[in-house]
């Protein structure tokens, strides 16, 4: 992986760095910031805020509530225990059994998409820096096509250029 990034100590100087790589032609996609707190006064904090992650969620409660449906009524058809003038597919009960299925779904589902958006899955590292947790911000680049433009970007807020 190659990859130019500058630190920064505040929010300004990260901004007009990220201010210079956009008006140089750099995508937000492809810029990537660190910091070590969540940085919500500045517009590069809201970069990448869009998340699909309640539909995905959605999805796993709606695929494991429709499993459990199935489970349920599927169990209780196959062995029918005929208990007097009741039904056999009784639904007040499997509405437990639906629920918790309903709430695994979900959240098997979550936790697979923040492992799979969270990079915990990747083989090459990510771009990192250990000076993040020390207060500095990491704006970068990673496979820069103008490694120069990049470079003058980048020194536009008054960071330190580092490259990997």
């Amino acid at each position: 992986m190659s990859a130019v990034y500058a630190l920064y100590s505040n929010g300004e100087s990260a901004q007009a760095a990220v201010d210079a790589l956009r008006s140089g032609g750099v995508r937000d996609a492809d810029i990537t910031i660190i910091t070590d707190e969540p940085m919500e006064d500045y517009e590069f904090g809201a970069i990448d805020r869009q998340s699909r992650l309640w539909y995905v969620a959605s999805a796993g409660g709606v695929a494991g509530f429709l499993i459990a449906t199935w489970l349920t009524r599927m169990t209780e058809v196959a062995w029918p225990l005929p208990t007097g003038n009741m039904p056999i597919v009784a639904w007040w009960p499997n509405l437990i059994i639906m629920f918790e299925l309903t709430m695994l779904g979900a959240i098997l589902a979550t936790v697979g998409t923040l492992i799979v958006t969270g990079g915990l899955g990747r083989r090459r590292p990510a771009l990192y820096d250990p000076e993040v947790t020390n207060g500095k911000i990491l704006v970068g680049v990673e496979s820069p096509r103008d490694r120069a433009a990049i470079e003058r970007a980048l020194l536009a807020g008054g960071g330190l250029i580092k490259t990997v």
